[in-house]
């Protein structure tokens, strides 16, 4: 396998052909390795993260040194940065995929026609996928195990924020599935940080089946508006959560701080706050925000409850912060909590506190984002706590696979159909 250094990337475009070629002539050999196969290969690249955490570490200590020269804000460099309980994570989330159950070749439905040939739809990988992401070098590891698992390839493209940690963390999985058995070339990165890699990658149809897109607003745009290329979208986390009239004030209280503050730049972090103007305990719930940290911004009537309320204005409530800001209105009962999220949510995640089973129940089944939540945080939208293992990313759209997209998310199914000499009249 050529190095970084060995590797030509004056041309983007034949640059991208080169690999993902490679890729795909990798991945067929993957897609006929058994299931046990496969999950042994990802065990030999957890341990090889470990034994290199000294050199991924080092590497990661260069990107957070260049992020702070560049002026990255809090929550990019939280995002940025590694430490030895954070690799550890990462590690373990490849181990966590590997003893998931494989997908691939599940029977999803078998029938019989009346002619006697029998049908069945059974899952199979997707082929090649790209993957275009920002500043979390846990990306890297985490799209790589759960492709390889399920049969795909990977072709990587990491933000420049991260280069070092993702060309190190590349490097320890490289030589971890070599060692198993496995071509390298079923999981590239790209070796450049040239924007025109990506306008390849988003016009390699036939050789890239699926891209999976993961940073910021303009990133998603770019690949959606620029691709020739199937799209699993990943949109901004405007995440609300409503405290209903009825909700536990110390619970609502609980649950509001965690999903603001627990990590402000993750996805999953509450953005918007929307309190019933019947809930009793309103101003306790905001001044917990405000005591733990937060830049509260609110409506009128929020800001009659605390002094240390900013004012709103119509863009915070189509904002994702990503930072210790959140935005608060009062809303009139459950229709209008509704309503606001219709207007301004992204459709990524939504909660609601409340005792009121009923409005629990009607909250769930008539908010249209990807989950919906009733008494937890929105922290908790993250495949790793959803039972997955980790996730390639969180599907806002409606098409193919929505909400933490894991293994099941990165295949899709062929018919099978066996016959006893049937020709069609």
């Amino acid at each position: 396998m050529a190095t970084l250094a060995e590797t030509k990337t004056d041309d983007p475009v034949a640059l991208v052909e080169s690999l993902a070629r490679k890729g795909r002539a990798a991945q067929r050999m993957l897609a006929a390795m058994p299931s046990d196969a496969k999950a042994a290969a990802l065990m030999q690249a957890a341990a090889a993260l470990r034994e290199d955490a000294p050199a991924i570490l080092a590497a990661n200590a260069k990107d957070i040194e260049a992020g702070e020269a560049r002026g990255l804000s809090s929550a990019m460099l939280d995002r940025l940065r590694l430490d030895n309980a954070r690799l550890e994570g990462i590690a373990s989330a490849v181990e966590a995929v590997a003893q998931l159950p494989d997908p691939v070749g599940d029977v999803i439905d078998e029938s019989e026609r009346p002619n006697g040939l029998k049908m069945s739809r059974v899952r199979v990988p997707i082929g090649t996928i790209g993957i275009i992401y920002e500043s979390r070098p846990n990306v890297t590891a985490d799209a790589a195990a759960l492709c390889v698992r399920a049969g795909n390839a990977a072709l990587l493209r990491g933000g420049s924020e991260a280069v070092h940690s993702n060309r190190a963390i590349h490097a320890a999985l490289a030589r971890g599935l070599g060692a198993a058995g496995v071509s390298p070339e079923v999981v590239q990165l790209i070796p450049t940080q040239d924007r025109a890699a990506v306008g390849a990658m988003l016009k390699a149809a036939g050789l890239i089946d699926m891209i999976v897109p993961r940073g910021g607003k303009g990133l998603v745009e770019r690949v959606q508006n620029d691709a020739r290329v199937p799209v699993l979208a990943h949109l901004d986390g405007i995440c609300h959560t409503y405290v209903h009239s009825a909700a536990d004030p110390a619970m609502a209280k609980e649950i509001v701080v965690n999903a603001k503050m627990r990590r402000t730049g993750i996805c999953g972090a509450l953005e918007t706050l929307l309190v019933d103007a019947d809930f009793p305990n309103a101003s306790e719930l905001v001044g917990a925000l405000v005591d733990a940290g937060c830049e509260v911004r609110g409506d009128a009537r929020i800001q009659k409850l605390d002094g240390r309320i900013i004012p709103a204005i119509d863009n915070d409530w189509d904002t994702e912060y990503l930072e210790a800001v959140a935005s608060v209105a009062m809303v009139d009962g459950i229709e209008e909590a509704m309503a606001h999220i219709a207007r301004h949510s992204s459709s990524h995640t939504e909660a609601i506190i409340t005792s009121d089973k009923g409005a629990a129940e009607r909250f769930l089944a008539e908010v249209d984002s990807a989950i919906v939540m009733h008494n937890a945080s929105t922290q908790f939208a993250d495949g790793g706590e959803f039972g997955l293992g980790a996730e390639i990313g969180i599907a806002t759209g409606r098409l193919h696979a929505r909400g933490p997209v894991a293994l099941e998310g990165l295949t899709t199914y062929k018919w099978q159909v066996r016959g006893s000499g049937q020709a069609r009249p």
